[in-house]
């Protein structure tokens, strides 16, 4: 044990792909046995993540969640800054321009429509629980945006890990809702074809949401949905600690 200990400890990044991916596949086994598809792997595999991240800081009385964990230092580094924004980047170049002028003008106003209104929704939520500084209305408005946004826009403008980790958790909440929703309200909105996919993944933007509640609704949709749904997640990660940042902290 002590060896294998050793070795683990030598290769925390090796380590930290095999828990999450052991995390991922154990998410999706949950989600396809239990949910039949309608919540997605990936927002449980983040409901698992923010779980073990508590029950850590609680054991290891750390700030840094599993990272303080020896055995899964590796995590530290893995979801750090530079991977996490390597993600984005690697997203950001699968997505090809001509793709999106199928969805034509209305598919573009949905994109910027639902990252605004997304954005003031978190807002208006996070002044209702007391915050009041431009930094965590923006980073929880973010959040309410995609969680991907929000702590994209979180580091960016200097806002606290606590208020980091609550733009994740409204990220998530706004996921699993989009998933669970879709498919109750698909045929009141006419969501049963490439172009109204298109729309919806651009006024909804969460990828994983969209995606998860489309494949519930028809598989053949998921494409056109997750394309917009990207471009929407890479508007916001430009929006959030810039254009939005500033109108919050002048209106601050």
């Amino acid at each position: 044990m002590e060896t294998l200990n050793g070795v683990i400890a030598a290769n925390g990044l090796i380590t930290a792909f095999a828990v999450v991916g052991i995390t991922v596949w154990f998410s999706y086994m949950i989600s396809r046995h239990f949910t039949a598809g309608r919540i997605h792997g990936s927002a449980i595999a983040i409901i698992v993540g923010l779980a073990a991240a508590w029950w850590a800081g609680t054991v290891t009385g750390g700030s840094r969640g599993v990272a303080d964990i020896t055995l899964l230092a590796g995590i530290g580094l893995m979801g750090g800054g530079m991977m996490r924004d390597f993600g984005i980047v690697a997203t950001g170049f699968g997505v090809q321009l001509s793709e999106l002028k199928k969805a034509g003008m209305v598919g573009v106003i949905s994109i910027f429509a639902g990252v605004i209104v997304s954005f003031v929704v978190g807002a208006v939520v996070a002044i209702a629980f007391g915050y009041y500084d431009a930094e965590s209305i923006t980073t929880i408005g973010a959040g309410a945006v995609t969680y991907i946004v929000g702590p994209v826009t979180g580091t960016a403008i200097g806002a606290s890990s606590d208020v980091i980790a609550l733009s994740v958790a409204a990220g998530v909440v706004k996921a699993i809702l989009v998933m669970v929703g879709t498919p109750m309200v698909a045929k009141y909105i006419g969501l049963n074809n490439p172009q109204s996919a298109m729309v919806f993944g651009g006024l909804m933007g969460t990828t994983s949401g969209v995606a998860g509640g489309l494949a519930a609704t028809d598989p053949r949709l998921v494409p056109y949905g997750a394309m917009t749904a990207t471009f929407y997640t890479g508007i916001g990660c430009l929006m959030g600690p810039s254009v939005l940042y500033f109108i919050v902290r002048a209106l601050a």
